[in-house]
Formats: structure tokens, C-alpha cells, sequence
């Protein structure tokens, strides 16, 4: 079974990032990343799915897991959904982008395709920190020749019973939405 495995990881999906993708707080075959491998599946899409995100994950965190997860998956894109634990604890915005930029380098030297998605985190940061902060994506985006994803939070956090009672993460309704959003943008990449 370990060629069949092989063969599968050829076509591997692995998204890094945290709760946001994780299904905070929610069972996690009803979370977004299930979703859309339960959609790509159903629709004959080759393609696995591995969800590698954890709550409260910051971009080193993420980092810091990166290495093991590409080597046991061998992927063949990997979704990069972080920086939103760093920007609500107030990191810097140098620290941030220099961790985001290492797991992209990481990603592209294990021959994967780095997808990076967009993170902006609420206003009450201040407007300079809060730029200067979903600045880092495009900047990345465009230094590195990757694609970046719009962030799907834009689209839930307007609608207040898609949110959970704490206002940061998406709620069990919210989760469809998600998935088939997500599954529109990743298909112009996850081919």
C-alpha cells in the first residue's frame, strides 16, 4: 500500500494554518477543510487533502511544524493560512513577514507550490499597524512570484450569525460558505 500512498501525495493539498482553518470549536468533519475534500471527492477530484492547521498557531509556530509535515506529505500545493494569531497579539510586523517568508522558501524547496492567503485582523489596532500589517501579503506575494488568496474571513466576519460569540472565528453555518468559496479560488491553482 505504501506505492498507492505515493501516488496519492502526488496530488496532495496541505493547508498550514490556525483556527481559522482548523474549525475552532467546532467537530472537525463539519470544518471548511473537511468540506471541500468531501466536495472534491464527490466531484472526482483527485486531489487530497490534508489539514494541517492548528488553533492559536502564530507564523513561527507554523514554521516550526512545517519541516515534518512536508516530509510525511510530500505535497503538492500547500495553503498558507497564518499571521492572524501575530497580529492580534501585536507581534512585529519585521518578525512576521521573515517567518511567513521562511515557510515559503521552505515550501519551494521541498518542490511544492506555496499558495499564500491574504490575513488582515480588526481595526482597532490602529490604522498604521493594521496597513503595515496586511501589507506583508502582497508584498511576499509579489517578492516570491506566488499566488495570494483573497482572505474568505472578509465575506463571513459582515455577517454577525456566521460568527462565533467571541466575533474572530467563523461558526458551524459559516462553514459551507467557506468550503465553496474556497473551492472556486483553489481551483485556479489545485489543478
Amino acid at each position: 500500500m505504501l506505492c498507492s500512498a505515493r501516488v496519492i501525495a502526488a496530488d496532495t493539498l496541505l493547508i498550514l494554518g490556525d483556527s481559522l482553518s482548523a474549525g475552532y470549536r467546532l467537530p472537525v468533519e463539519q470544518s471548511w477543510p473537511t468540506l471541500l475534500a468531501d466536495k472534491w471527492q464527490q466531484s472526482g477530484r483527485k486531489t487530497t487533502i490534508i489539514n494541517g492547521s492548528i488553533s492559536a498557531n502564530t507564523a513561527a509556530q507554523g514554521l516550526e511544524r512545517l519541516p515534518e509535515l512536508l516530509k510525511t506529505y510530500h505535497p503538492k500545493w500547500v495553503l498558507i493560512e497564518l499571521g492572524a494569531n501575530d497580529g492580534l497579539r501585536g507581534f512585529s510586523i519585521q518578525q512576521t513577514e521573515q517567518d511567513l517568508q521562511k515557510i515559503v522558501s521552505l515550501v519551494k524547496q521541498a518542490k511544492a507550490q506555496p499558495l499564500l492567503m491574504q490575513i488582515r485582523i480588526p481595526p482597532n489596532y490602529g490604522k498604521r499597524y493594521t496597513e503595515s500589517f496586511a501589507q506583508i501579503y502582497p508584498e511576499l506575494s509579489e517578492r516570491n512570484q506566488i499566488p495570494l488568496m483573497p482572505f474568505f474571513m472578509e465575506h463571513v466576519a459582515i455577517k454577525p450569525d456566521w460568527m462565533q460569540d467571541d466575533g474572530l472565528h467563523p461558526n458551524l453555518a459559516a462553514q459551507p460558505f467557506i468550503a465553496d468559496w474556497m473551492s472556486g479560488k483553489l481551483s485556479a491553482y489545485v489543478h
